[in-house]
């Protein structure tokens, strides 16, 4: 990540200021000021005065995977808890730069998103700040925040709640947080160290089922070969915000480092060691069955940056690796040992969100960013808390050599004095005990190429001195030498490294060439050339038919673990098929190969067992359920008894099942709605549950059947339409009452009551009258 100069440096601010329900907090302002700038609003929340409360550990904020830095662009859960019984009642969040007071535009830092409408909103009179929806007791709120370009340097996570009362955290404490932008707290500085150093990177993959469970890729997990460099800050092999290069997204979609090479070696002096790591098939295997990979490489004074990448396969473009990873102390020495989690990275090329997600170019390039938990709901790594990603790898680089003069005048730690002090050769000389010094430095060519006696010199330097009024004795030392063959013994002998690991072949079909390379460790102590060669070039074959029929693959992986833990078992390896036949034909390459192996005789294992097998189908055919696996016992029970689980078993989830609409009873049937004559009767009942996930829909709420009562006197029907009736007065009807149900089918009834009845009247013919009708049957 390329960084211009000082940054400011940023202050998150979460103040929490809010109105509880039996302690009001307001801002006392007149109608005129309620039109000033919402900025203006802000600064004085920022100002606000209340009782202050320090040291409270009740409440905690929290960002999302705890980070000590953040990466910028990236976004963030942001969570403020409160441990139980404590509770807060209102929040307001703000993000300021430091030594800002609010009252304009650029005085803010980075984004808020609302996650939770209910919870949260936008403060109608500071648009950049967030605050509760209602005031209520809550134990816990979550925003997001996404960070500020490049460029903004350090952040402070600060909160303050509303409980009882305002309540101020100080600059300290459990909710209070500081980061800084990722990796460039300050601009690459010039390196002031002398000589050069020797390191060794070792990976150490952490990637396996068991710890990365969520569709993890079973057949094909593995690491790209690992690629990088040692470099000077002129050159820059990847970084987060920046744009991949061809190399980089060959190495990121393809697992090939081929072109990543090239791109490395045409940067000439810019680069003083290439980097390079074999792939690994399969992605995890314990230290035990296979060691951990490594490489050796050099830094000096103008190179003394480190980078590399690797493939976490398959994927759409994901990897891991260090960017421009200074090996240069400001004391002007060499670090001793670099230890890094890694996490991985998008290189921006492919917008695929799993494993094995279908090629999808982005149509427009996207930069590097890392991936974070919250990315997509169908990734690998997605987390609905917003946690961390589990690293899935990790990178030491340790110091195993230093050469020529060391110019750093303060020790790296008292291990390395007394560690300098062990190599010293034991020589009788006046050093006093108050001088510390450097080893000496390898000698230097003798200043004679014949068997004349010359001379040669090394040189060590003063680390320390004690005491300033014990002078300390000379740092270069001289010998009589000759020219190379004409000492007595053979003193001309080179130490040389291991070689490192092959690299790929120069070409992806065909005859090609590939190369390693090795360093002098020790250069003769006679002063001489070392004539032995640092490289060697053989000749490869990789995809022996060029043809438009033939397919481009990937190098051999590693081989599996033998299948069987006693006697006879068969191991396997593969490699992936890169690109299909141009012709579109099927490719013909063989990608898997199997062999035998032979395990210890099986007598001595009393727990042989067989390999588990697949997951049964899930229990039940919606909702949840359980599965199960099992393995069995292969070895003799004579042998011992064995105390593994022979089954397995695991929750699952299928989708919900279907809920049919359940109803009521059917009410009685109502009286009929004529006192003579044809009329009706009805029964209703209602929806007790709503069908959910496709179940069965609803049925009729409302049914009407037919009723005949005994036949109507001539002219009845006419006088109970007058409201009449003989011996008789009817009121006239009551207006309809409103109906029982808004939908599904309700019931209005309507009375007519006797006003007078006459002498003449009989008692069964005289007395109220009621009709029921159906009303609002549309479906709800």
């Amino acid at each position: 990540m390329t960084v211009n100069g000082l940054h400011s440096r940023v202050m998150l601010l979460l103040c929490f200021v809010s109105t509880t329900a039996g302690n009001t907090f307001a801002f006392t302002e007149e109608p005129s000021e309620r039109a000033v700038k919402a900025d203006g609003y802000c600064s004085r929340v920022l100002r606000a005065q209340s009782n202050r409360k320090e040291g409270n550990n009740e409440f905690r904020l929290r960002v999302e995977g705890d980070p000590e830095s953040y990466h910028p662009g990236s976004t963030y859960r942001v969570t403020v808890t409160a441990s139980s019984p404590s509770y807060f009642r209102g929040f307001t969040l703000i993000a300021l730069k430091e030594g800002t007071e609010g009252d304009k535009d650029e005085d803010y830092a980075g984004n808020f998103q609302i996650i939770d409408e209910e919870e949260t909103q936008f403060m109608t009179n500071c648009p950049p700040a967030v605050t509760e929806s209602t005031p209520r007791r809550r134990t816990s709120i979550q925003v997001f925040w996404t960070a500020p370009p490049s460029g903004s340097s350090c952040v402070i996570l600060k909160a303050s709640i509303v409980q009882k009362r305002i309540i101020y955290f100080q600059d300290e404490g459990s909710l209070t947080k500081r980061m800084c932008e990722k990796g460039r707290l300050l601009p690459l500085l010039d390196c002031c160290a002398c000589g050069t150093a020797k390191y060794r990177v070792t990976f150490y993959g952490n990637w396996s089922e068991k710890i990365h469970p969520k569709d993890y890729p079973r057949r094909a997990n593995h690491w790209s070969a690992i690629i990088g460099a040692s470099h000077s800050k002129n050159y820059v092999l990847w970084e987060y915000g920046g744009f991949a290069s061809e190399g980089v997204k060959q190495v990121a979609e393809l697992g090939s480092p081929v072109k990543m090479e090239e791109e490395i070696r045409q940067k000439g002096d810019e680069v003083l060691t290439v980097i390079k790591m074999k792939a690994q098939w399969p992605a995890w295997q314990p230290l035990n069955v296979r060691a951990a990979p490594s490489a050796e490489f050099s830094v000096d004074r103008t190179r003394h940056l480190m980078s590399f990448l690797t493939m976490l396969g398959p994927s759409p473009d994901w990897n891991v690796g260090l960017s421009a990873e200074d090996l240069c102390t400001k004391e002007c020495g060499w670090a001793q040992k670099v230890v890094q989690d890694l996490i991985p990275w998008d290189a921006g090329t492919d917008g695929g969100v799993t494993y094995e997600s279908p090629n999808k170019p982005t149509v427009t390039q996207d930069k590097i960013r890392p991936l974070t938990s919250l990315d997509h709901p169908q990734s690998p790594f997605y987390d609905p808390e917003g946690g961390a990603i589990t690293p899935v790898a990790r990178v030491v680089v340790e110091r195993i050599a230093r050469k020529g003069e060391q110019c750093n005048i303060v020790p790296d730690n008292v291990d390395d004095i007394v560690a300098d002090i062990a190599q010293e050769e034991k020589e009788e000389d006046d050093t006093p005990e108050t001088c510390i010094y450097s080893n000496w430095s390898p000698w230097s060519a003798c200043s004679s190429a014949t068997c004349e006696t010359g001379k040669r010199m090394r040189q060590r330097m003063l680390k320390a001195q004690l005491d300033l009024s014990v002078p300390c004795p000379h740092t270069q030392d001289f010998e009589p030498c000759m020219g190379p063959g004409c000492s007595d013994e053979d003193a001309s002998t080179c130490m040389m490294s291991e070689w490192i690991t092959w690299s790929p072949c120069s070409v992806s079909c065909g005859l090609g060439t590939r190369s390693r390379e090795r360093y002098v460790k020790q250069f003769p102590e006679d002063g001489s050339v070392c004539t032995l060669p640092t490289e060697e070039t053989e000749n490869c074959v990789v995809n022996e038919e060029c043809f438009p029929s033939s397919c481009l693959v990937t190098e051999w992986g590693e081989w599996d673990v033998c299948s069987a833990t006693c006697g006879l078992g068969m191991k396997r390896r593969e490699r992936m098929v890169k690109m299909p036949p141009a012709d579109g034909s099927i490719c013909g390459a063989e990608v898997l190969e199997v062999e035998k192996c032979m395990m210890p005789e099986c007598h001595t294992i009393p727990c042989l067992l067989t390999p588990w097998s697949d997951w049964s189908d899930c229990s039940v055919t919606c909702g949840k359920g359980l599965r199960t696996r099992q393995r069995m016992l292969k070895s003799p029970v004579e042998l011992g008894e064995c105390t593994e689980e022979l089954e397995q078993v695991e929750k699952c989830m299928l989708p919900e099942c279907p809920i049919d609409c359940v109803m009521s009873e059917w009410t009685e049937w109502s009286e009929c709605n004529k006192s003579c004559g044809k009329g009706h009767t009805i029964r209703t009942r209602i929806v007790t549950l709503e069908p959910q996930f496709g179940g069965d829909p609803c049925p009729e709420t409302i049914q009407r059947k037919k009723c005949k009562l005994r036949k109507c006197n001539q002219g009845q029907g006419r006088a109970e339409i007058a409201s009449e009736h003989p011996g008789c007065k009817m009121r006239p009807w009551s207006n309809w009452t409103e109906c029982t149900k808004l939908c599904g089918g309700g019931i209005q009834e309507r009375l007519m009551t006797v006003k007078q009845r006459f002498k003449t009247a009989q008692l069964s013919s005289c007395k109220d009258r009621k009709e029921i009708r159906a009303c609002n049957v549309h479906p709800c």
